[in-house]
């Protein structure tokens, strides 16, 4: 999962931090295509399932159970300087393989979290 603090929201959100603002035209390029290129391999590999960016946390709807019946209130859930910006899912055989691979997402200014995803059943593995 990316988490992000860009003001204001957009993707993708290496545009809206400062690490990245302040880097020549060349760096950019460069770790884009590192990006790209990264991408690619996963996919071809199959270890890339997919991946979403997130609208703005302000946009987000929550629902929570009160009184006997759904409250709806506007998001975002938490008073928080990060949020959730958009998540990759991935595939792999081993923890050490996705703890590498969630590294390379991690870029300057950026919060990459890995959690593993509860498959039907209940189980994480």
């Amino acid at each position: 999962m990316i988490h992000s603090n860009p003001q204001p929201w957009g993707h993708p959100t290496s545009d809206y931090l400062p690490e990245y603002q302040v880097m020549s035209e060349e760096q950019l390029e460069r770790l884009n295509a590192d990006f790209e290129a990264m991408l690619g391999d996963l996919r071809e590999n199959g270890e890339l399932l997919g991946g979403e960016a997130l609208g703005a946390p302000e946009s987000s709807r929550l629902y929570r159970w009160s009184d006997g019946k759904p409250l709806v209130t506007d998001g975002p859930y938490s008073e928080a300087k990060e949020h959730l910006a958009g998540f990759f899912l991935i595939d792999v055989d081993s923890q050490e393989r996705a703890e590498e691979i969630a590294a390379r997402f991690a870029g300057p200014g950026e919060t990459v979290e890995l959690r593993p995803a509860m498959w039907p059943g209940g189980s994480d593995q």
